[in-house]
């Protein structure tokens, strides 16, 4: 059976191959080729991937994705659709389905989002729980930057806190959109804020949301 993980990199993929190299992204200054560098880079080169966290890994993540974005563009797609080497843990289908899954969901939307016409994906119950099930154990992560209280909340009720203080802005909406507020991507996402006027505006712009 597919996972979501593996779904939404095959989805990734197809979309990064029809809109070119150069097509913008949600990304800040990142093109689509910078992004398929960023994947590939991210599943086969965790020597260099821990610069993402570690700022003394750092410049050698710089140096290793300058290699990985000179190469073609369609040998990164490739490298993109076709998976992790066996060496990598990224090939164990849990740790695929467990790490990968918000990850290319996310970077999905980055593509096609970018586009002015874009519109909303109609994505299963089932998928909208695994993302919430994500966005459970993240929230506090990725919340944790955030300029004022931060709570998030599906369309049914159920809520996480992404981050404590006062005062609180609550934000609602289906998982899949959740994430990507979560994320930094809040220009991006369908979802209804609600608290001080103020704090909504800080919630909205601020870049410290996501990793």
């Amino acid at each position: 059976m597919s996972t979501h993980a593996k779904r939404e990199r095959l989805l990734l993929a197809d979309l990064l191959e029809t809109a070119g190299p150069e097509a913008p992204t949600l990304c800040e200054g990142w093109t689509a080729r910078d992004l398929a560098a960023h994947v590939v880079v991210r599943e086969r080169r965790p020597d260099a991937a821990g610069g993402m966290l570690v700022k003394q890994l750092a410049a050698r993540l710089e140096r290793v994705t300058a290699e990985f974005t000179a190469k073609p563009y369609e040998e990164l797609i490739q490298l993109i659709r076709t998976g992790p080497p066996r060496f990598s843990p990224f090939s164990l289908k849990q740790v695929d389905e467990l790490s990968n899954t918000v990850e290319f969901y996310v970077h999905t939307e980055d593509v096609r989002r970018a586009r002015p016409d874009w519109t909303p994906r109609e994505l299963d119950p089932v998928f909208q729980d695994a993302l919430w099930s994500r966005l459970e154990r993240s929230a506090r992560l990725m919340g944790r930057g955030a300029p004022t209280g931060l709570v998030l909340r599906r369309p049914d009720g159920r809520t996480v806190v992404a981050h404590r203080g006062t005062p609180v802005v609550t934000v609602t909406g289906e998982p899949s959109e959740l994430v990507l507020f979560a994320y930094g991507r809040q220009g991006a996402a369908k979802v209804e804020l609600d608290g001080d006027e103020d704090a909504i505006a800080k919630a909205r712009e601020t870049g410290q949301l996501g990793i």
